[in-house]
């Protein structure tokens, strides 16, 4: 697996675009988040339809093509240096394909962020455009606009991503060692959903995995596991990285699914890395060459995330 290219680093000043790809935008949220960018001295722009809803699906922010058409806009503006995603829930799947990703590549790299179901958007990005995506906090995401550990990993990425080169979790190892490899990864659910469409990722060979979600029954983890082994997609993974899996099952339930599921693979391990569905969470780079060091719980990049 081929390391990615890094986008250029945000400056005082730059150009910040928010958009909405999956489910609806709180505006109060919206605005506490607008605020924390503001405080960073950046300059947000929202994009017209993130406080759409769907007319039928009120689970969507606006429709398909709505939110599409806001995502390529925004990727495409050459005033703008970052697109960040409002929230995530669902509706990626709906919309990815709807996006020119001719047109997109054509514009050049910047900064994406996001996480949940914005994971469709990470691999999209990854495969068509060969990028390096950070998934991290959303601008109106609950736990981004009142936690600070979130919000300066967050910053520090963008501004000075060379303070962050090693990402340590303070986590437990479930099995010990070392590996090297190209970050990827996002929501268990999405990228068991990513098998099998068009451009998906063939495997996560040569990789280091990071998984996590949210509100997931042991068995339909279980399931998204098994499917990703049946499929081959974990063959050749040199380590993995469990985020949180807030709202899940008891945890020490979820941990021998884990050594149940992942065992076999027989690469280090390392959980509660504190990315994902959880307080205070961490911004992983992927795309990025690192080693994870699971007895210690850190993942040190070889270079910064952002130029």
């Amino acid at each position: 697996m081929k390391e990615l290219l890094r986008p250029a680093r945000l400056a005082s000043g730059a150009r910040v675009a928010v958009v909405a790809p999956s489910g609806p935008v709180p505006e109060e949220r919206l605005q506490a988040g607008l605020d924390v960018l503001r405080g960073w001295d950046l300059e947000p722009v929202v994009a017209p339809h993130v406080l759409d809803r769907h007319g039928t699906f009120d689970y969507l922010a606006g429709t398909d093509a709505d939110r599409a058409a806001d995502l390529q806009r925004a990727w495409c503006d050459p005033a703008v240096d970052a697109v960040l995603c409002a929230r995530g829930g669902y509706g990626v799947q709906r919309m990815v394909d709807l996006l020119d990703w001719d047109a997109m590549r054509a514009a050049g790299p910047k900064v994406f962020v996001g996480f949940s179901d914005i994971t469709a958007l990470h691999e999209a990005f990854a495969g068509r455009l060969g990028l390096v995506t950070l998934h991290g906090p959303m601008t109106a995401g609950v736990d981004f606009v009142k936690n600070t550990r979130a919000q300066e990993h967050l910053k520090a990425t963008l501004f000075e991503p060379e303070t962050v080169r090693t990402i340590a979790s303070g986590g437990t190892t479930l099995v010990p060692g070392r590996a090297r490899g190209v970050t990827l990864g996002g929501c268990l659910a999405l990228l068991a959903a990513d098998l099998g469409t068009p451009a998906a990722r063939p495997s996560g060979a040569g990789g280091l995995l990071c998984l996590e979600d949210v509100g997931e029954e042991t068995y339909r983890l279980d399931r998204y596991l098994t499917q990703l082994l049946r499929a081959g997609w974990l063959d050749g993974v040199r380590g993995v990285l469990l985020g949180s899996w807030r709202d899940c099952d008891d945890p020490d339930r979820v941990r021998a699914l884990f050594a149940d599921r992942l065992g076999g693979l027989g690469v280090p391990v390392a959980e509660e890395f504190g990315f994902g569905h959880c307080e205070g969470a961490l911004t992983i780079p992927f795309g990025v060459a690192a080693e994870l060091d699971a007895g210690a719980g850190t993942l040190t990049l070889d270079a910064p995330a952002l130029r």
